[in-house]
């Protein structure tokens, strides 16, 4: 199994149209062109992602060790701790990154691990994933997938629209909302559960955690060396004990094993 820098493993985060900004946050394209398996982590995004697979099938490690083959697509999330997975030789795959609650609007559900057709009547994923095989252009691919989701997608509750634009970071999100909206917290905070699949103290301290990663990964590309109490304090961790903890359960790594294996930790979350 190689790890490592593979000059023939090529990965590339893709854009997606302003049309679609509430909708996907980026899809994520590799393709194993080495003549051995490679093996990835993907890092938590805390969306649901749908995992498309070309040639032969990919392998999903959980944080248990156990394994499950991916011969053509997957639904998984939110993903909210990092996992491995195996792209065998010459086989790509294709992750599109749901944004906040727009996995409900399609699906009617926050939450789901298995085939995207069990959420639907027919056998449209199937289908899908037949004319994507036959797509060779990432980019074209995702023009592919964006054309036939359109049918699907419902129109974003206003209450889920004020909870994904919330930006004050000095204000309690549910407590803001829920004054502005004359609606109890309890109500804003089952909404959020119930159609983006986690709570606002969950995301809270995961958009803390990404920071540090983005962090760490600046300066690793400037060549510059890792000051951790600067990290913490700009992070708003109170010691370097939260930040451990922190990392190692969204990545099962402390910060220091982090910087050390991050090569082989894909780019698709951010």
């Amino acid at each position: 199994m190689n790890q490592g820098i593979h000059e023939d493993y090529q990965q590339s985060r893709l854009p997606v149209p302003a049309e679609y900004e509430t909708v996907f946050s980026h899809f994520y394209h590799a393709a194993n062109n080495t003549s051995a398996a490679v093996r990835k982590t993907l890092l938590p995004t805390y969306q649901m992602i749908m995992v498309f697979v070309f040639g032969r099938k990919g392998i999903l490690h959980s944080a248990q060790q156990t394994q499950m083959e991916v011969e053509q697509c997957i639904v998984l999330g939110p993903v909210k701790q990092a996992f491995d997975y195996t792209l065998p030789a010459g086989t790509s795959i294709l992750v599109a990154n749901f944004k906040d609650d727009a996995f409900y609007r399609f699906f009617g559900r926050a939450t789901m691990a298995g085939h995207p057709d069990d959420l639907v009547d027919d056998n449209c994923f199937t289908a899908l994933w037949e004319s994507l095989q036959h797509i060779p252009a990432p980019t074209a691919q995702v023009e592919h997938i964006l054309h036939f989701c359109r049918p699907y997608l419902q129109d974003q509750h206003l209450l889920s629209e004020q909870l994904a634009n919330f930006e004050d970071d000095n204000l309690n999100p549910v407590k803001a909302i829920a004054d502005a909206t004359g609606q109890s917290e309890r109500n804003v905070q089952l909404h959020q559960k119930k159609q983006f699949g986690y709570t606002v103290k969950e995301r809270q301290r995961y958009q803390r955690f990404l920071k540090a990663v983005q962090m760490l990964q600046q300066q690793v590309a400037t060549g510059a060396s890792t000051d951790w109490f600067e990290l913490i304090d700009a992070c708003g961790y109170y010691d370097q004990s939260q930040l451990i903890h922190d990392f190692q359960h969204y990545v099962r790594l402390s910060p220091r094993q982090y910087l050390k294996f991050q090569e082989d930790i894909c780019l698709a979350a951010h």
